[in-house]
C-alpha cells in the first residue's frame, strides 16, 4: 500500500473517532462565576480542565446514590444541598 493511501485511512479513521466522540457529549452551560470560581480551585489538584473535574463530581454524585431508590431521605437531600453549596450553585 503506498504512503499517501494509508496516511489519508489514518486521516479518516481520526475524522470518524472526532465525529464519534462529538455525538456521545452534550454541552452543558454553567455561569461564568461557578466557572471562574472551580478553575481556582482546581489550580494544583490534578485536574486538567474545568469540564474534567465537573464530569468526575458528577459520576462521583451518581455512583454514590443508588438507582433503584425512588425517594431521596431528608439525609440524602441535604447532602446534596451541601455539595451544590460547595460547588457555588447555591
Amino acid at each position: 500500500m503506498e504512503y499517501s493511501i494509508l496516511l489519508n485511512l489514518t486521516l479518516e479513521n481520526i475524522i470518524f473517532r472526532i465525529n464519534q466522540m462529538e455525538k456521545d457529549k452534550v454541552t452543558l452551560k454553567i455561569p461564568r462565576p461557578l466557572y471562574d470560581k472551580i478553575r481556582t480551585v482546581i489550580e494544583g489538584s490534578g485536574f486538567s480542565s474545568v469540564n474534567e473535574f465537573v464530569v468526575y463530581v458528577l459520576r462521583d454524585l451518581i455512583s454514590t446514590k443508588d438507582m433503584d431508590k425512588k425517594e431521596l431521605s431528608a439525609e440524602e437531600i441535604e447532602a446534596i444541598r451541601q455539595r451544590l453549596k460547595n460547588l457555588g450553585y447555591f
